[in-house]
């Protein structure tokens, strides 16, 4: 069962999306926040394995403060996916700086917010599929390069492959046929890379990856 928890400060959003989520048998609404600091509180006091966060919201600090407020405290395991109305590169430059594992819009389908739900609990992230990899590149530019490449150290030759190919966008089952490895094996691949580079999600590795400069905008590896 995937415990959610919603943060919106629109109460008929909250309700829509309980509706949708609650009708699920793989899913539960264990919550409801309509400000920044519920949704902190919420998250500390529920462990959801995941939230969805509305970027914009109303009090002392909005969605993407208390995403930074949860990644950056690290005492909650919930994944957050980052809710707007707003299709710019700005709000998903935001959302991947506070941490979040997702990038969604409001106005996707129910079958997408499913999607992404089970998506993000499942250990993997994701962003709007209108959402390219260029996104990603352009956050690497405006990121300071201030991580030590060291954290790439432990990685295996075929651990930085995947990581290389994660890079550029592609799915599990993209890299497996590129690689001519199963997805179990991409998967198992994956999950030693996040661990050895102490990263939450596939998101965050890619973040660190173009970082640290293994991977160069516009020029993956």
């Amino acid at each position: 069962m995937i415990r959610v928890a919603i943060a919106d400060d629109q109460h008929m959003v909250r309700a829509g999306f309980g509706m949708i989520i609650g009708a699920e048998p793989d899913m539960a609404v264990v919550g409801e926040a309509g400000d920044g600091p519920a949704a902190v509180e919420l998250a500390r006091r529920s462990s959801p394995d995941v939230l969805l966060m509305d970027i914009r919201m109303p009090g002392p600090i909005d969605g993407l403060g208390a995403t930074r407020a949860l990644v950056s405290a690290g005492d909650v395991p919930t994944k957050v996916i980052m809710l707007t109305t707003f299709d710019s590169d700005d709000h998903v430059f935001a959302a991947l700086d506070a941490g979040a594992s997702g990038f969604l819009l409001k106005n996707s389908p129910p079958e997408r917010l499913l999607d992404a739900i089970r998506t993000v609990a499942a250990g993997d992230s994701l962003l709007e599929p209108a959402v390219t990899t260029r996104v990603i590149a352009e956050f690497g530019r405006r990121r300071p390069r201030t991580r030590p490449a060291a954290q790439l150290d432990s990685l295996t030759e075929r651990e930085r492959d995947v990581l290389r190919e994660i890079a550029t966008g592609r799915s599990n089952a993209e890299i497996a046929a590129r690689l001519f490895l199963s997805e179990a094996t991409v998967k198992s691949h994956l999950g030693r890379v996040l661990v050895k580079l102490g990263a939450r999600d596939r998101v965050q590795a890619v973040v660190l990856a173009y970082e640290t400069g293994f991977v160069a905008p516009g020029r993956p590896g």
